[in-house]
């Protein structure tokens, strides 16, 4: 039997749950074309959010259309370029021969070469002069806003892990160069999101940066449990099995609603559920998924410096005043100065999240395992 439940891939349809705010938002921006900024953590959900929005704008406008594009592995500006032409024209155009002809009247300078699978819609490759694009990238940077003006169409652009363009050779003029043509156009707008929020911070907040205020920001939130339940219970009721409220609430508190582990351990609890889901079920769930990540964790934490990892006991332990001379002695933690050192260090690693004096784990089963299996022989 097939498995209600969908995790690390993007969730749709029937998977998708809540949002309606968030999904409110993102439609009124879209069809006023407002650029929009969006910052979450790691597996909140921004990816499959940003797609149901963009579903539901098309069905209620034909004449939208949007380009997506994942920058994850993206180090440099060449690159980009290429990811940028290449999904544009993809986006829109519907078929091959309509690709040939944009590409020769918006790209006519570069006279790129475009090559395609037996699948022409999951594969287009453009090949030309890159260092010579990187002189002179206009023509590729204003391909969007060219081609929906002549098309009379509207184009949003929306770009995953944008925060990477912060690793190009040379990220300022980079962004400038972004900026100085992106606030023109009129029928071209941008989504632009990402999961490193300090970084994406850096970029988009601070008045010295060419994206300053670019477009409206939205922190991402994580989905309550008021949201989750419902959910679980009929995702598990479609499959003939059942989940009595209190339980689905235990797959919430566990994973801290966490949208990638809520969905993981539902799955997994519902695996071992035959009839109706119990505690049990849970909990077997729960640790398997614990041993499952172990290995993963076990070498996260080996790279770890000792006054790091101390201080991921004394986060596990609940503690509050991490810079007190008390806890820095009980700890082995150096100085105060460290610990700010500390801090830094850790959420530059994606493991905790500052926000003022409030710190947290972005992965609570990480926490989890600390608590139950790596800290559990420390005395």
């Amino acid at each position: 039997m097939e498995s209600p439940f969908v995790y690390g891939k993007v969730a749709s349809s029937e998977y998708f749950t809540n949002r309606s705010d968030e999904i409110n938002k993102l439609l009124a921006n879209f069809g006023s074309m407002v650029n929009t900024v969006l910052i979450s953590p790691r597996r909140w959900g921004k990816s499959s959010l940003v797609r149901k929005a963009a579903e539901i704008s098309q069905e209620s406008d034909q004449n939208i259309r949007f380009c997506f594009i994942d920058m994850y592995n993206v180090r440099s500006e060449e690159q980009f370029y290429h990811l940028l032409s290449q999904n544009v024209l993809k986006a829109s155009s519907s078929r091959f021969e309509e690709i040939v002809e944009t590409s020769k009247q918006f790209l006519a300078r570069l006279i790129p070469k475009i090559s395609f699978n037996a699948d022409m819609s999951t594969d287009i490759s453009i090949s030309a002069d890159w260092e010579e694009i990187k002189k002179q990238p206009d023509e590729i940077i204003e391909l969007a806003e060219n081609i929906a003006k002549s098309k009379k169409i509207k184009i949003i652009i929306c770009i995953d892990e944008f925060q990477n363009i912060s690793n190009f050779e040379e990220p300022l003029d980079f962004q400038k160069k972004l900026r100085s043509h992106w606030q023109y156009h009129q029928n071209v707008s941008y989504c632009l999101y990402g999961s490193k929020r300090h970084m994406l911070l850096d970029v988009f907040n601070a008045p010295s940066m060419p994206f300053y205020r670019f477009g409206d920001m939205l922190f991402l939130s994580k989905i309550s449990e008021e949201h989750w339940i419902p959910f679980i219970q009929k995702r598990f009721s479609v499959t003939g099995k059942s989940i009595p409220e209190e339980i689905a609430d235990r797959i919430c508190r566990y994973t801290e609603n966490h949208s990638f582990y809520v969905q993981q351990l539902a799955h997994l609890a519902w695996n071992e559920t035959s009839g109706e889901c119990s505690v049990e079920n849970v909990d077997t769930a729960f640790d398997n998924l614990l041993l499952q990540l172990g290995f993963l964790y076990q070498t996260n934490t080996d790279s770890l410096s000792n006054t790091q990892i101390n201080f991921l006991h004394a986060l596990t332990n609940k503690e509050n005043k991490l810079s007190s001379k008390d806890i820095i002695r009980k700890y082995k933690l150096g100085t105060s100065a460290n610990v700010s050192r500390i801090k830094q260090a850790l959420e530059n690693k994606e493991i905790i999240e500052i926000q003022g004096d409030k710190i947290e784990f972005l992965d609570p089963m990480y926490k989890h395992w600390l608590q139950k299996h790596y800290f559990k022989s420390f005395a």
